[in-house]
């Protein structure tokens, strides 16, 4: 019968082998960890990015006002940036200027231009005391 040596390169063998196989359990574990971080990061903006006033529509869609700024900016304009009805009071009015500048602000990945806007129609519906035009 043949015998075999268990010489020292078995023994490096084995550890080499052992070593590949923890390295490469550790890195498949982090881009686990990491893909579940970025798809639960996206899931958490996609739902505080939801505006009030945003439909869904069919297969998970949003839909939102599809048009431009008015130039100078109407209070109907202001009502629908801040997704208010006509009338709103100016306590619902800072709210909702809140919640859509924290979605909004360029601080966070937002547009200064949009932000801007915002800013504009809290000042258009807060200037005249938020009543009805």
């Amino acid at each position: 019968s043949a015998r075999v040596s268990s010489g020292p390169w078995l023994s490096l063998s084995c550890t080499l082998q052992s070593s590949f196989v923890t390295m490469t359990t550790i890195l498949l574990g982090a881009g686990a960890l990491a893909a579940a971080a970025t798809i639960g990061r996206f899931a958490i903006r996609a739902a505080r990015g939801m505006p009030k006033g945003a439909v869904r529509s069919g297969a998970g869609r949003t839909e939102f006002y599809q048009g431009g700024f008015e130039d100078p900016m109407t209070r109907k304009e202001a009502y629908l940036i801040l997704g208010l009805k006509d009338g709103a009071a100016k306590e619902e009015i800072k709210e909702a200027h809140r919640r859509v500048m924290m979605i909004n602000h360029p601080d966070t990945g937002g547009s200064a231009y949009v932000s801007t806007k915002v800013n504009e129609a809290k000042d258009i519906l807060l200037g005249r005391g938020g009543t009805r035009a």
